[in-house]
Order: C-alpha cells, then structure tokens, then sequence
C-alpha cells in the first residue's frame, strides 16, 4: 500500500502542498474556481491576478478570499515584476502586499529582478520561485534570493523556452535549488517521467484548461483535444515575440509572423517600448475575448505540445488524484 508520503519533494515540503503538481498562472484561463479545484486535490493553483480582475470579474482581495472559501489548502500567487511600466509596478507591489495580508505564502516570478519580491515573501516565512528558460536567467534570479525554478521549456504553451526539459534540467540542477519542470505535460507517463528525471514538481497549464472548472469556453477546450503536437505553433502576432497556440482556421489564415514596422520598432531603442506596450494592451484584450467567445471570435488559443496527452474534459481534482495515483504506483514498482 502506498501513501501520500512518497510524492514529497523539495517542493511539497517547502510549500505544504501533498502533491508536487502545480496548475500553472494562465491569463485568461486562472478562475478562482480551478485554482481552488486544483488546491482541494492536493495540488496548488496559482493566481494570475490581471485575470482575476479583468477576465473574472473579481478584485483581487475578494477574489483571494471566494478561493478561500472553496478549499483551505495551500495556493500561490504569480508576479510579473518587469519594470516597463511604473503604473504596472506599483499596482503588482499593491497585489502583493494584499497576497500576503490574505496568507499567500508561494510565488511564483517572471520576467524581472525577483529581489523585492523575495524580500517581503520571506519576511514572513514564504517561498518563492522564478520563471527561467536558461542558466543564465536562472543565476540572476539567484542573486535575487529566489528558493527554487519553474523551468520553462520548449514543449511550454504560451511563451515557451527553447530547450528540451532534460537539457533544461541538466543545467539548472547543479546551482543547486528545486526545479519545476513547465511544458509538455498531459498524462500521467510524463509526469512520473519527470518526477523521475529529477524535477521537484511540475507545472502544467493546457492540461487544466481543458477541465470542467475552468471557465473558457468550450470551443476552446475542444480545440485542445482535438489538437496533436505538431498542430502546436509559435506566433508573433499577439506580442512581438514567439507565443505557442493552436493552428486554428484563424492562425493560418493571418500567418505568424510579425508585420515589417513591428519587428522594426521592437529594434528600436525608443520604439521598442512602445510597441511592446501597444502588443500587451492588444493581446490582453484579443486572448480574453478568444477565451470566453471561443470560435466567434479571433482565435488564439494558448497551448502546449502536452495537447498530445490530454483526451478529455474532467473534473480539475481528478486530474491530480489520478496523477497522483500514477506517481505513486512508480514509486512502488522502483522499490521493488
């Protein structure tokens, strides 16, 4: 008989979670609703907090508090602290400071210097980890003080890496911190695979798109279960840089690529702050309607090549108990 014992890592000690499976921050797809499902299961959802707000119609603190009233375990919270916008950095630096008045004691990092983040997390004995792709992010997240990486790979939906997770692992493991594996996985052989390869976790986001708690739309779904690996494309249209989605009718029609004046402004010294911001307000706005319209409108719809493993809409719960389950039966073939 196997016990819930046998998935402890560096991870589920660290953030008191029973299984070291995370459903991943998704703008638009985090709804309080799978993130508590996912939670309640033994796993943790993450907060996305633009989503919170502006896809689902909640202030961040009410919206904290409606998780809190669906399931009292554990859940973590994602914090995007480029510093491209002031306006931008003083509403994170307010989110958080409310995260953590709320008791969110995981977070997880992107994109800029982490320092700040992990200065107040661990001032009130919190963990946080940082979105990498490379070492060399990864050791400047380190002087930032961070406890551990979600490794972003090229299996990843949305802004993917560029590695595969065995070389991603094989560089960030000797530095020394907890590694979450972050792209391309849908069943539960990759996820004992990974767990096995070394990871302390991993991080998933199409897979928990495609459940009965989340709430984008149907079509949506469908699309990811319908969708095979290879259907599985980077475009440039929705930021300037290589986002992975699925090839819908849409995507092919208006191509991939980048327009001409775009790529040239994001060259540009001055212009590349402007055109970044032009993109992110746009893609805020084309990923939400794509989201909860579905076919009838543009679709965009972020994926993963972990599409190949995913085969049904389920209930979030039952896709880490069964994860779960498979872990366990691993942990217990190797020890015989």
């Amino acid at each position: 008989m196997t016990t819930t014992r046998s998935l402890e890592t560096p991870l589920t000690r660290a953030v008191g979670i029973e299984v070291p499976l995370l459903c991943g921050a998704m703008y638009p797809c985090s709804n309080p609703e799978l993130i508590a499902a996912v939670s309640d299961a033994g796993g943790m959802g993450i907060v996305q907090p633009i989503s919170m707000s502006f896809v689902h119609g909640h202030e961040l603190r009410e919206g904290l508090r409606l998780i809190g009233r669906m399931t009292k375990k554990p859940i973590g919270f994602n914090a995007i602290v480029e510093k491209s916008s002031k306006v931008y950095e003083d509403r994170m630096r307010r989110w958080i400071d409310i995260a953590l008045e709320e008791g969110v004691r995981f977070f997880v990092t992107a994109l800029g210097n982490p320092r700040w983040v992990v200065e107040k997390v661990h001032a009130v004995g919190g963990t946080v980890y940082h979105d990498v792709t490379s070492r060399k992010w990864a050791e400047r997240a380190l002087e930032g003080g961070v406890d551990g990486f979600i490794a972003v790979n090229a299996r990843a939906g949305g802004h993917a890496g560029d590695q595969t997770p065995e070389k991603l692992l094989e560089e960030l493991a000797p530095l020394g911190k907890p590694v979450v594996c972050a792209g391309g996985v849908g069943d539960e052989r990759a996820f004992t695979r990974m767990l096995g390869l070394g990871y302390a976790g991993v991080q998933m986001g199409t897979r928990f798109i495609a459940t009965e708690e989340c709430r984008a739309h149907a079509d949506y779904k469908d699309a990811i279960v319908r969708a095979h690996a290879e259907q599985v494309v980077l475009t440039e249209k929705i930021s300037g840089v290589p986002v992975a989605v699925i090839e819908t009718p849409y995507v092919k029609a208006v191509g991939t690529k980048a327009g001409w004046l775009g790529k040239r402004l994001l060259r540009h010294p001055k212009g590349k702050h402007w055109m970044r911001t032009f993109y992110t307000m746009r893609s805020v706005w084309q990923l939400k309607r794509a989201s909860l319209e579905g076919s009838g409108y543009q679709q965009y719809f972020q994926a993963g090549k972990s599409v190949d493993g995913i085969e049904r809409v389920e209930p979030a719960g039952d896709v880490v108990r069964r994860f779960a389950d498979a872990a366990r039966q691993a942990d217990a073939l190797a020890a015989e």
